[in-house]
């Protein structure tokens, strides 16, 4: 006889879970630099119709299919079509890549956090984070040796997403969130406080705010603002499925899907305010000279050390301010992914919560040692552009053409509406059946196109090979591997086994 399937302990732990998981590193250093190069101001134009037309109505499709079908993406892609479990698999094997090298990134935070404290990074931070920090390979084929100070902090990392997996639904993944999403908002509101009042900091925001219309036309900013909506939400991962899974009978899945969209995006745009009033600052001291980097992990770990170097006073408060916002965006998003993983297992292979986690934090946590080397940002470079690229949009793809195409949408519709305080209809169906399929065949175009005739970042084709396309490929191919290995109980009994303790 086992246990009910888990429940978060409250509408609110659900939110701030659903909420950690869609804000990310993604929202500080990726957002802002999409806003600046693709129009500014108006680039909120089409960054808030893709949030209405794509983001919300595909976040509405995984609460209902999760809730419907209480089950992991595997387990809810074979109830509605046995055929379709291996896309389920593909969602969860994008989240294992994904998450054995987002971790990594923690992990230099949890270092640059005590760099903080002394300014240690010195003057020169860029050498500083190349050479003397990552020991940084010339070829990602080069291993470089292992760098113990990352794995030092790399272990810190996993213990913490451990022990919050660990502890389950109610007691881990919402506990630690309704601590990390609260500080993360708080620190992040003190960091703004002190961006703008920074001689200079105006002008930095005029550049994020300040409209170009004219690239209100532009194809590629419309494609640009859909991808920041798509990867920031956590959607196509299988995470919003297999959290939605875990909510009660009578849960509003609408309002859901609203709050947890419009807080990622509020939280964006906290961040966008918050980095180009240190960017303002920047320039002013440089007198009017843009910094070089102006996103991804060079703008946390190069240009913002930089700029505290150059603050008048308080500059170790708001350096491990910064990093603590770091840590906590990521920590909530890894174990969002993490738990995307376990959660498949448990279905899949009728695990016990304690055995599946500790099975996959040793195997994620040995392999992650690769990104620990002196190679490991050039890995991680690849991986995350292929994986993102050509997983996680394909993926996607082929999730809002299945379900809505082959499969009769009004059967989530009539499940989400009795229990939703807003209903959703035509306008839903549109989005999931028109809209979201051409932008994302537009997207997916784009990305093959560019793929094959580009090579990306200049890396040797057998580090492209093997790092880019080869992961990518085996992604989908595990996703195969998986589905045709027989259920340990029946599909339509996997829904109790939740959540044996183990005991």
């Amino acid at each position: 006889m086992t246990a009910a399937r888990e429940q978060w302990g409250s509408r609110l732990g659900f939110i701030m879970a659903a909420a950690g998981s869609a804000i990310g590193l993604g929202n500080i250093w990726r957002f802002p630099y999409m806003a600046y190069e693709n129009g500014g101001g108006a680039f909120l134009i089409p960054y808030f119709f893709a949030l209405l037309t794509a983001g919300i109505p595909i976040l509405i499709l995984e609460f209902g299919l999760g809730h419907k079908m209480k089950g992991s993406a595997p387990l809810s892609f074979a109830r509605l079509n046995r055929k379709w479990e291996w896309i389920g698999w593909w969602q969860i094997a994008i989240s294992f890549v994904i998450s054995i090298y987002y971790i990594i990134i923690i992990a230099w935070a949890f270092n640059y956090l005590w760099f903080a404290v002394s300014r240690s990074w010195g003057t020169d931070t860029i050498g500083f984070f190349i050479n003397d920090f990552l020991g940084l390979t010339e070829s990602p084929l080069d291993g470089g040796g292992i760098r113990w100070a990352i794995v030092g902090t790399l272990v810190i990392a996993w213990v913490v997403n451990f022990a919050v997996l660990y502890s389950g639904v109610k007691k881990g993944i919402e506990l630690a969130n309704k601590i990390f999403m609260p500080v993360l908002i708080i620190v992040l509101l003190i960091l703004m406080g002190r961006s703008i009042t920074l001689p200079g900091a105006a002008d930095g925001i005029s550049l994020l705010f300040a409209p170009d219309f004219s690239r209100i036309l532009d194809a590629d900013v419309w494609v640009a603002a859909y991808g920041q909506i798509f990867f920031s939400l956590s959607i196509a991962f299988g995470i919003m499925i297999g959290y939605a899974s875990y909510l009660p009978d009578e849960s509003d899945i609408v309002n859901n899907a609203f709050m947890t969209g419009f807080l990622n995006c509020g939280f964006s745009m906290l961040a966008g305010i918050t980095v180009f009033g240190i960017i303002g600052f920047m320039m002013h001291q440089a007198g009017g000279a843009l910094p070089e980097k102006l996103s991804g992990v060079f703008l946390a770990f190069v240009t913002f050390p930089e700029a505290v170097n150059q603050l008048p006073f308080l500059q170790a408060a708001v350096g491990i301010l910064f990093f603590v916002s770091i840590v906590c965006a990521g920590m909530s998003s890894e174990i969002s992914i993490s738990e995307t993983v376990i959660c498949g297992l448990m279905d899949k292979f009728y695990l016990p919560r304690q055995k599946a986690v500790i099975g996959y934090c040793v195997i994620a946590g040995l392999i992650s040692l690769v990104f620990a080397t002196g190679s490991g940002l050039l890995i991680l470079d690849i991986v995350d552009h292929f994986i993102n690229n050509f997983g996680i949009v394909f993926a996607g793809l082929l999730e809002v053409i299945l379900i809505g195409w082959f499969f009769k949408l009004k059967i989530l519709q009539d499940h989400i509406n009795p229990i939703s305080d807003f209903s959703i209809g035509r306008y839903w169906r549109l989005c999931i059946l028109i809209i979201t399929p051409v932008v994302l065949g537009a997207m997916a175009v784009q990305k093959i196109r560019l793929g094959l005739t580009t090579p990306y970042g200049g890396y040797s084709t057998p580090a492209i090979l093997i790092l880019g396309w080869g992961i990518a490929l085996a992604a989908a191919g595990s996703g195969v591997i998986l589905s045709r290995i027989a259920w340990r109980i029946p599909v339509d009994m996997a829904q109790d086994r939740g959540t044996k303790t183990g005991n």
